[in-house]
């Protein structure tokens, strides 16, 4: 069983991210799972099921659940959970606008498009704070180990959990910040990417070192920027074998697990999250044959 390849591609220049509610009269998704089928090639476009479709398919997918909801110190985690989450990759945005067409007129019957977000590589790699995102990603044969699951079944092996949260940044409020403020905010210099060994506990390196958790908090992250207008901020993306390391860390930095909130939302805010599970592949198309004799 194969994974869908894309989770495991560098970042493209480009990229689309559809959220899917089911449509009041849903009974029989049989057509809606063909469709997916013919258009997930889980290289330019992976698919993502929440676990509400998982139920309507009569499916458990151990590990899979509802993103929770949390609350902070002057904040909130929301869970904005969907039934689908859909990422089309690509180079040229005229491309992605005519491939959620295709998405959204095929999965009509079964399925209402409630959001797009359109994402793109901004000066390789930075997040618009200017800030290198994802500095300490696993690679090669890392990131396989940390993203895909492996070692449980036939059905399961290839198949992947993601986290996606919407953040919105202020970046009146972050412009305003003095240099070394906000390199104690990531703890990081912004001018040559070094942790700063006397960052502040809550300098977010601090409270996402992923080795600090027990155990170990590894995930791939996939995130990539967003704008809209004059709003902009980072649409996180994190895979991983469960979902279990995205959450341990997501509490840390809400100041759940030992009451120092990571600095982070000093300057910006989640507008959205939600947990999904990826399907692997099999001979070129999604495999949704878990549980099946």
């Amino acid at each position: 069983m194969n994974n869908q390849s894309g989770i495991l591609a560098p970042v493209p220049k480009h990229a689309r991210f559809l959220l899917f509610d089911f449509q009041p009269q849903t009974a029989d998704l049989s057509q809606a799972i063909e469709v997916l089928q013919e258009l997930v090639d889980g290289e330019e476009s992976i698919a993502g099921f929440g676990p509400s479709f998982m139920q309507a398919l009569g499916k458990e997918i151990p590990g899979l659940r509802p993103f929770p909801s949390m609350a902070g110190a002057g904040f909130d985690v929301p869970s904005t959970q969907h039934a689908l989450w859909i990422w089309l990759r690509g180079e040229d945005r005229g491309e992605l606008l005519h491939r959620t067409l295709d998405f959204e007129i095929s999965l009509a019957m079964d399925f209402q498009l409630e959001e797009v977000l359109d994402c793109f590589m901004y000066d390789t790699g930075r997040d618009l704070t200017g800030y290198i995102d994802g500095t300490e990603n696993p690679e090669g044969n890392e990131a396989v180990k940390v993203a895909i699951v492996q070692g449980q079944n036939e059905e399961l092996d290839g198949s992947s959990f993601v986290a996606v949260q919407q953040w919105k940044h202020d970046f009146e409020t972050f412009d305003d910040m003095p240099e070394d403020v906000q390199d104690n905010t990531i703890g990081r210099r912004k001018s040559d990417n070094e942790e700063l060994s006397d960052a502040p506990e809550s300098a977010h390196v601090k409270r996402t070192a992923q080795e600090s958790f027990t155990p170990e908090a590894f995930m791939l992250r996939r995130s990539m920027p967003w704008s809209e207008g004059n709003e902009a901020g980072l649409n996180f993306v994190a895979f991983g074998k469960s979902l279990d390391a995205f959450e341990v860390m997501m509490k840390r930095m809400a100041g759940l697990e030992d009451g120092i909130p990571d600095a982070l939302f000093n300057f910006t805010r989640p507008l959205s999250g939600g947990y999904y599970w990826c399907p692997p592949m099999k001979d070129g198309k999604l495999n949704l044959n878990y549980g099946e004799s």
